[in-house]
């Protein structure tokens, strides 16, 4: 991911005709957030709206994939590829492992967790018999 962010900051420099540094501080810019006391309240403050920041990553990661592959950089591509594909099934898996790890610290805590919370783990339960 850490060379993918390079990749991006490349190509943004290239296309703005600056310097990495530059680049890298519009994005910073662009993508900081800041705590903010307002009404005895901590909120989180940025310059873009929460719901405006998961498509512009992708709309950079994909004119940076679209980048590569017009100049047949197919490693950075590939890495651009698999940034985006991370970033698509990143919310699923957290739901899906961070339920898992809850689900397993309930049996400690004698919580019973809800009939339909995971489909894809099968429950069982065995007894022995006597003979």
């Amino acid at each position: 991911m850490s060379y993918t962010a390079f990749l991006v900051i490349g190509v943004l420099a290239e296309y703005l005709g600056t310097g990495r540094f530059v680049a890298g501080l519009l994005l910073g810019v662009l993508f900081a957030r800041f705590p903010r006391i307002s009404n005895g309240k901590v909120r989180i403050v940025g310059l873009l709206p929460k719901p405006a920041r998961r498509p512009l990553i992708f709309t950079l990661l994909g004119l940076c994939l679209v980048h590569f592959l017009a100049h047949s950089d197919h490693v950075a591509a590939g890495f651009t590829g698999f940034a985006i594909a991370f970033l698509l099934a990143f919310p699923w898996l957290r739901r899906a492992l961070f339920d898992r790890i809850l689900r397993s610290f309930g049996r400690f805590t004698g919580k019973k967790p809800a009939d339909s919370a995971d489909d894809l783990v099968i429950d069982g339960e065995f007894r022995e018999r006597k003979e």
